[in-house]
């Protein structure tokens, strides 16, 4: 895995401890120009985010092994994973095929998106015990526990419906993709979670291929970029796949998809749950007739939007 830099031999054989190789990679990253935001924000919480997890230590043990000394092809391994992060920008996720999303963990490669979602927030623990405050989903969802059915649009690397899953453990769960290659990293992340059960993965564009089928709950954390955004992608996110990036020049076409076909796919007393970027004028300007109701999450209550299929209707 090492490259070509003509200092990694030197690196190798100088660098020996955890604590070494972590003051060497934030001295690195510091240095570069790459971009945080799949995870992290700073060049410390990277550094140990990669070097722990090449590694394969728990996060929380990092003063255990702070001064153990690591052998030579983990040095390498090292040294080529922190060259691809500033030369090739490949994000850290991407390195250690690992993701965290709402405390869970999930694998990931350059076949997905670096799970990041809003809508994890709305399906946390709570959910499940059916203590949820009016600003997330009670008002909709009296009973988790009745939820027998619901799909994940989009799902990537299928981490909201393994989290569809945790909410309504009473639910079949479909999660939902054009690509095979998110499908299939999907079913990765189904087995490690043992939910091959309860989760069933079908690669279709968006709607075509579910026959009928209809659920109690629809989630989707579509494609929302717009064409000026795309073009001023940091490298880091022109690394992800971008079929799974980009909806047209507003951003909303997957969601017009969406709110045309969503209705005949949710039982009665169904409800959609959509996230959209920083869409919402945009969306409220092509809908002037549909009364959203815009989810409050960590950063506001203009990211989620919830309609039941009357309104969709």
């Amino acid at each position: 895995m090492t490259t070509n830099n003509p200092n990694n031999e030197t690196v190798i054989s100088e660098l020996f401890t955890i604590r070494d190789w972590i003051r060497y990679a934030v001295s690195r990253f510091e240095a570069s120009d790459i971009f945080y935001g799949h995870g992290t924000d700073n060049a410390y919480d990277e550094a140990v985010w990669l070097i722990m997890s090449a590694l394969h230590l728990p996060m929380d043990t990092l003063n255990n092994f702070l001064d153990a000394r690591i052998t030579t092809p983990e040095r390498s391994k090292l040294a080529g994973f922190i060259e691809q992060r500033i030369t090739k920008h490949t994000p850290t996720a991407y390195l250690v095929n690992e993701a965290w999303l709402h405390g869970l963990k999930f694998y990931v490669d350059e076949r997905v998106l670096i799970p990041r979602s809003f809508i994890a927030e709305l399906l946390n623990n709570d959910l499940s015990n059916g203590d949820l405050n009016t600003d997330s989903l009670s008002a909709w969802i009296e009973f988790p526990e009745m939820i027998e059915s619901a799909a994940d649009l989009c799902t990537g690397s299928g981490c909201l419906g393994i989290l569809l899953a945790n909410a309504f453990p009473n639910a079949a769960i479909d999660v939902i993709d054009i690509s095979q290659d998110a499908i299939d990293v999907a079913n990765i992340n189904i087995a490690n979670y043992g939910l091959e059960e309860q989760i069933t993965a079908i690669k279709s564009d968006m709607f075509s291929a579910l026959n009928g089928k209809t659920y109690d709950v629809i989630i989707s954390n579509p494609p929302y970029v717009d064409a000026p955004s795309m073009a001023a992608l940091p490298a880091e996110y022109q690394n992800e796949p971008q079929l799974a990036l980009g909806s047209g020049v507003a951003g909303l076409d997957h969601t017009h998809t969406i709110l045309r076909e969503a209705a005949k796919h949710l039982n009665e007393d169904g409800i959609l749950i959509v996230e959209i970027g920083h869409n919402r004028e945009a969306l409220e300007a092509a809908y002037p007739n549909i009364a959203f109701t815009w989810l409050e999450v960590s950063s506001g209550n203009e990211f989620v939007f919830l309609l039941t299929k009357s309104q969709l209707e």
